[in-house]
């Protein structure tokens, strides 16, 4: 396991982020990154994002170089058990083939951050059909796993920052696709939901 998470998460965000932002500008020409580093909500939320991911990153590093300095993360002993960790690992295995398959799904469409300078198509296929955000959700589901695989205060604070700060993410992206797509995202919003269910039933 001291292995096992530094190596998922470098491959984590490696072809989620790094490989898929490269195929993205290689196919277009255009920089998906968009999480500026000014003032204002836009900003904010970028700077929790990188945040949560240079927190996961401490977390599994210490854990898998430093095990004794880890103990200051807080570790649960209570609930570290193997049945814990196998479901959070299942969890971490069945997020990373979620999330590579929605980014997939979304084509050149696929940003980090919200683009206000160019638009994108709205994607309503695959496993858009059964949730408006299914990336944000396999990446909420990776922090629960985490926290299974590594129960304790740190990484119990970064699943609340994280959850809250993809909460926040996902209601900008919503107004921004509602601005540039009208009618058309509103019926897609009405019929799917936010995060998963069943297609065709009015939504919130």
């Amino acid at each position: 396991m001291r292995l096992a998470l530094p190596l998922y998460f470098a491959l984590y965000i490696g072809v989620a982020f790094v490989l898929r932002s490269w195929v993205v500008w290689r196919r277009t020409g255009v920089n998906p990154v968009v999480l500026p580093a000014t003032d204002g909500v836009h900003g904010y939320v970028g700077r929790l994002m990188r945040l949560t991911i240079g927190a996961i990153a401490l977390v599994v590093t210490v854990f898998a170089l430093a095990p004794t300095l880890y103990t200051w993360f807080g570790p649960f002993a209570s609930l570290e058990r193997p049945a814990a960790r196998t479901t959070g690992g299942l969890l971490l295995a069945a997020s990373f083939l979620w999330t590579v398959l929605a980014q997939r799904q979304m084509g050149v469409s696929w940003r980090i951050g919200v683009d206000q300078s160019r638009r994108t198509d709205l994607v309503a296929r695959g496993l858009f059909r059964v949730s408006r955000n299914p990336i944000f959700l396999g990446m909420i589901v990776t922090l629960a796993g985490l926290f299974l695989v590594l129960p304790s205060t740190a990484t119990l604070v970064i699943a609340v920052l994280g959850i809250v700060t993809i909460g926040v993410q996902v209601r900008l992206e919503e107004a921004h696709l509602l601005e540039i797509h009208g009618a058309a995202y509103a019926e897609y919003k009405r019929r799917v939901p936010r995060w998963i269910g069943w297609a065709g039933r009015p939504q919130r």
